[in-house]
């Protein structure tokens, strides 16, 4: 499925939430979709835990799949 055809249904179930049950319906749906998605990246392996928080040095944080592409890392 392509993204403007999951954005599409996206659209149109925030809008009936919106439509028919006003708009604590339509926050309702919105944060469950945000919820969703998240947990579908995390699922798929596009995000990891880690990604959400930040180190208090401000070092950027190396995955292993970058590392092993840099050679840094052996296996």
């Amino acid at each position: 499925m392509s993204k403007a055809v999951v954005g599409l249904i996206a659209g149109m179930a925030l809008g009936f939430a919106g439509y028919f049950g006003g708009f604590w319906a339509f926050l309702l749906v919105l944060v469950l979709g945000a919820v969703g998605l998240v947990v579908g990246r995390l699922m798929e392996g596009d995000l990891e835990p880690g990604d959400f928080f930040r180190r208090r040095d401000d070092h950027q944080r190396i995955r292993d799949d970058q590392r092993r592409a840099r050679g840094d890392w052996r296996q």
